[in-house]
């Protein structure tokens, strides 16, 4: 068993992150407020961890951010994930091509037509998905 690790808590700040849990957040914020609550409550990493079926590493790193950032610590960092590789002006100039073009086009083609003109290159299933969302 590693050291011990706690965090205690302000009866305001237990308050809050016991809020979390109805709020409007994202999954993950309102496991790792569960986390430090259990913490300050006197659970061990370890058994976190097992209630949680996360490893006791990453029960310390979110109980380490919320020492270190407090609130903020809670939530993912902006920038995450991958990025788009098109852009807003790319996915009118195919619907503009729609509208004004007499032919009709196949998700294949369209992924053609945005590599050639634009340099874009999208796979057929993910321009289709988008296309899609958007009506």
């Amino acid at each position: 068993m590693g050291s011990r690790l706690r965090v205690f808590l302000a009866p305001e700040q237990d308050k809050t992150l016991f809020n979390l849990r109805t709020a409007d957040v994202p999954q993950k914020v309102k496991d790792r407020a569960e986390v430090i609550r259990l913490s300050a409550n006197g659970w061990y990493v370890e058994k976190i961890a097992a209630h949680f079926n996360w490893t006791a590493q990453t029960v310390r790193e979110v109980l380490h951010k919320w020492q270190k950032l407090g609130m903020e610590g809670l939530w993912e960092k902006p920038g995450r994930g991958g990025k788009p590789r098109w852009a807003e002006a790319d996915i009118v100039f195919l619907e503009e091509c729609l509208e004004k073009e007499p032919r009709t086009y196949n998700s294949v083609q369209l992924a053609q037509k945005l590599e050639q003109e634009r340099s874009i290159k999208l796979s057929p299933d993910w321009l289709r998905q988008v296309l899609k969302k958007r009506g």
